[in-house]
């Protein structure tokens, strides 16, 4: 989204580790969500955040629960997902569902002790100054020196980020030639569609990364042009997606799904039951249609993809569903901060609420997901977990209780437990490889005008035994432990040369092209 350091890009270890990173905030509905200020007389926030809570929370609360002292600590014993933001994080966590960011537009990579720029957005404030692909950072306004010392990646955003309008010096060496940039930082554009293209003859595929301001907007464009190139089948990939705005996804599935139909419904102790219908006449509602899942797609994916099953409407393949049942609302707080409070659990057409079992506690909560994930590595597929069963129209049993379950299952990458790969993985070993190499072979990579004649032409190249080389000892042992995979490494590799050269559309491009699961999955 904005500046970025070492990214895994959708490695199945950073899956795991991001998702209880990033899903342990509650993800907001818009339709459901307003910023509200409640303010006390001599209020601190801790007792605003308890007097919210006694008069919005979802369901009654019984005795001196709510006279708990610390806010965090006491709503954490309500829900894993309501949160208190504090005032220097809430910008930050506001913007994650916007279309566009405040900043220069750049992402970068840290490798040893030097910045390097790994990917220019197009069309931001770095590209329209000649910032370019491979520039190491070097100072930012004169006296704050970049490379040269390991950075913390949001020390390195604290540098370089400002507010609108304003602007940013940057030494940078380029080549051999070091020189100086002045950029006006401005709006960075960002799409929640990473991919749009024809997967295989007639099949469509939308790549959604979450639930943004603008993408049912993008979504509807990508589709435009799907259904122009004559595709009569739609598979959308929300693998990794953890949710947004309500409204989005309620837009889209009536795209989808035809007739005056329920799409889903919210109700709390102090919230009255919502109902979102289907109201006008959608652009795809006919077509086969497959919606792919893992155990990171939550709330919104999980509503777009529960009326799409419920409605028999679409093939659910993939793994369990994260399982994210509740609305979260955000009101202001007196001292700049936020509180996130869960007012209302949402339903499924057919009344199932999809939210996992947390009465143990967040922890617990947490645990299961962990294991959840090494249990599915392994093969295992947990049909203990299902839930109540509900029939569709067509008589297909789905089930609630514990996220969305899919109709087909699909097993993850077993590497991701590979105590080895994990640390070639946290190491950024693939990325500052995949860095270099692109650096090096750019002029003959830019060559290629698609990621079709980069497959054929590239699928070839050792990348295995030059990564070999490029890894320090430590490193070289750990790939030695993971060679019987270093055909999936080596595919990986592929993938993230294609994002630097066509970004996310070329990474999925190869990472699809490249899965041997793709032809039983997709029809």
């Amino acid at each position: 989204m904005q500046e970025n350091n070492k990214s895994n890009w959708f490695t199945p270890f950073s899956y795991a580790i991001v998702l209880i990173i990033g899903l342990g905030i509650g993800l907001f509905f818009k339709g459901n969500f307003s910023l509200q200020s409640f303010t006390m007389n001599g209020a601190n926030p801790i007792q605003e955040i308890l007097d919210l809570v006694k008069t919005k929370y979802v369901e009654e609360l019984k005795g001196d629960s709510a006279e708990i002292k610390l806010a965090n600590y006491y709503l954490a014993q309500l829900d894993p997902h309501s949160v208190y933001i504090a005032p220097s994080e809430l910008n930050d966590v506001n913007e994650q569902l916007m279309s566009n960011f405040k900043g220069i537009g750049i992402e970068f990579q840290q490798y040893r002790d030097s910045i390097f720029v790994s990917y220019v957005i197009k069309g931001g404030p770095a590209e329209k100054a000649g910032v370019q692909l491979g520039d190491i950072l070097l100072k930012a306004d004169d006296s704050i020196k970049l490379s040269g010392k390991k950075w913390d990646a949001e020390q390195i955003r604290a540098k370089i980020k400002g507010p609108d309008n304003t602007k940013v010096k940057l030494q940078i060496l380029s080549g051999k030639t070091t020189k100086e940039i002045v950029i006006t930082r401005g709006n960075v554009p960002v799409s929640s569609v990473d991919a749009a293209y024809q997967i295989k003859p007639g099949v469509g595929y939308i790549r959604i990364n979450k639930f943004a301001d603008r993408t049912y907007e993008t979504f509807m464009q990508a589709l435009e042009s799907l259904i122009k190139d004559s595709v009569k089948s739609l598979v959308i990939d929300l693998r990794g997606n953890g949710g947004g705005l309500l409204s989005e996804a309620v837009a889209i599935a009536d795209e989808l799904i035809p007739g005056n139909k329920l799409l889903v419904y919210t109700q709390g102790a102090h919230s009255p039951k919502t109902e979102y219908v289907s109201k006008r006449e959608g652009l795809f509602e006919e077509g086969d249609i497959t919606v792919w899942m893992d155990e990171s797609s939550a709330s919104a994916s999980e509503v777009l993809a529960g009326a799409l099953q419920d409605w028999d409407r679409a093939t659910i393949i993939g793994r369990r569903s994260y399982g994210k049942g509740l609305v979260q609302q955000q009101y202001r707080l007196s001292n700049g901060g936020a509180v996130r409070i869960t007012t209302a659990k949402y339903f499924t057409p057919l009344g199932r609420n999809i939210q996992r079992p947390y009465e143990q506690g967040k922890m617990a909560y947490e645990h299961d997901l962990m294991n959840r994930i090494q249990d599915n590595a392994k093969g295992k597929q947990d049909t203990a977990a299902k839930g109540k069963a509900f029939k569709t129209p067509k008589g297909r049993l789905v089930y609630g209780g514990g996220g969305i379950y899919p109709d087909k299952w699909v097993n993850p990458n077993a590497l991701i437990l590979d105590s080895a790969y994990r640390m070639i993985v946290e190491q950024s070993l693939l990325n500052d490889f995949v860095l270099h190499w692109y650096i090096a072979e750019q002029q003959n990579i830019k060559k290629y005008k698609n990621t079709k004649d980069f497959l054929t032409g590239y699928q070839k190249v050792d990348l295995w035994s030059a990564l070999v080389k490029f890894a320090n000892p430590q490193q070289k042992n750990n790939l030695r432990a993971v060679e019987k995979n270093k055909t999936q490494i080596q595919n990986q590799l592929l993938a993230l040369i294609a994002r630097m050269q066509w970004y996310k559309q070329g990474y999925f491009e190869v990472q699809n092209a490249l899965n041997p699961q793709i032809g039983e999955m997709i029809p």
